[in-house]
């Protein structure tokens, strides 16, 4: 049986080893954080994440091992997949540290007796597995392409839809630049229904953030499009992006292009914010201002001071405002870079020293994350008593359910889900 190991048990990581273990392969799953390994040992998982807990329970004895060390796992594994986080530094651009770290201690535990193949799934800016990564490897006494293999195999995993997007991925793509690796791969991923396609390195790594920033770009084009609208009077926005999405191109399953070019709080969560700004930067370093994507970043901001504005016009500051949602999409508990903080950071700025949140799933996250002056509801009914005016940060069914309950009161709905 062919054998796996994962490094970094995050969203990214979790997803590929359960789901590798879905597929009938032996997984060894590897976290640096004990705390987290404990848990997942006993079988909890510490993020909201359709599919994974399940997968979880019916593998989490057999086919998945969560080890504490690293030793046994990469000698007997075929593949070591690196799952560790890139986030972005002070500048925007990519910290690698954590990755290099990861790989440092790979390199000491791999066997040169067998070709094991080291694939990068973190998500890196172009040109860093050949300039970088590669040159590392060497470093360290290897010979890539000979002793050991390399590719990068980015992930397209959407948050609330991770486990389907693995378990039928509508691409595979691999970055090699040996055959031995390549081959290896294409085996690997043989049961998978899904185009796979064998690329360069550099060619891999930017399809990632072709991916992102283009999803970047329309959700801040339909900021755009509606703060204009907003500034013309008499436009319906719901109303005329509804009319943008009949164009039948736009058709597909319910997490299809129209939920980007529809109008909101901008773009949050882990991947649009880090890796739209990381490939603005990266290109800029070589040389290139991608002046669209400033202006793209640039709207995400702008349009939290928009909407903002939206609740001074009418609402005293002696309101008591509340805050409905807190993540940064609906069915999920993720508050990395969501809207809602920069908005709720604002509303404190200008006076608003009474707000009240509620959310159905990320009200703790929110409140262990982010350390605001603000009160929690346990309950929609609680804050519907508590607050005055309402303003609607995430498009969760629960509100779109219970609209009768807030009565006339004002509701600013900045999703247009109501």
């Amino acid at each position: 049986m062919t054998r796996i190991t994962v490094v970094g048990l995050g969203f990214v990581g979790l997803t590929t080893a359960l789901g590798f273990s879905e597929k009938g392969f032996k997984v060894f799953g590897y976290d640096i954080a004990h705390k987290y390994r404990s848990l997942l040992q006993k079988g909890s998982i510490s993020f909201h994440e359709p599919g994974l807990q399940e997968a979880l329970r019916r593998h989490g004895e057999d086919r998945f091992v969560i080890v504490d060390e690293l030793d046994e796992a990469v000698l007997s594994s075929q593949f070591v997949f690196l799952c560790v986080g890139t986030p972005r530094s002070v500048d925007g651009s990519v910290d690698l540290t954590q990755l290099f770290t990861a790989i440092k201690q790979i390199l000491k535990r791999i066997s040169r007796n067998t070709y094991q193949v080291l694939v990068v799934k973190s998500t890196i800016p172009p040109g860093s597995t050949k300039d970088e990564i590669l040159p590392f490897i060497e470093k360290n006494g290897f010979k890539v392409g000979a002793d050991i293999g390399l590719a990068t195999n980015p992930e397209f995993l959407r948050e609330g839809c991770a486990w389907q997007d693995f378990i039928h991925p509508d691409r595979i793509v691999v970055g090699t630049t040996d055959e031995q690796s390549e081959k290896a791969l294409k085996q690997l991923y043989s049961g998978f229904d899904a185009p796979l396609f064998g690329v360069s390195f550099n060619t891999a790594e930017f399809i990632k953030y072709l991916s992102n920033a283009l999803l970047s770009t329309m959700i801040s084009y339909a900021n755009e499009m509606a703060m204009i609208a907003d500034t013309v009077g008499g436009i319906d926005v719901s109303q005329s992006f509804k009319v943008l999405h009949r164009d039948k191109r736009w058709s597909g399953d319910p997490a299809n292009m129209a939920s980007y070019v529809y109008p909101g709080c901008g773009f949050g969560g882990y991947c649009l914010p880090k890796d739209t700004e990381a490939i603005y930067m990266h290109a800029k370093d070589k040389g290139y201002e991608a002046k669209m994507l400033h202006n793209v970043l640039d709207v995400n901001n702008r349009v939290k001071d928009f909407l903002v504005e939206r609740v001074t016009r009418t609402t005293p500051t002696s309101s008591t405002v509340g805050i409905l949602g807190l993540s940064f999409k609906p069915n999920s508990d993720d508050v990395r870079d969501t809207p809602a903080r920069a908005i709720i950071e604002r509303l404190l700025a200008r006076g608003y020293d009474k707000i009240v949140a509620y959310d159905p799933m990320a009200t703790e996250a929110f409140g262990e994350r982010y350390d605001l002056p603000i009160r929690y509801a346990g309950s929609l009914t609680e804050i519907v008593n508590a607050a005055s005016v309402f303003v609607l940060l995430t498009a969760w069914d629960e509100f779109k359910r219970n609209k009768a309950l807030f009565g006339n009161r004002v509701i600013h709905d900045f999703r247009y889900c109501l």
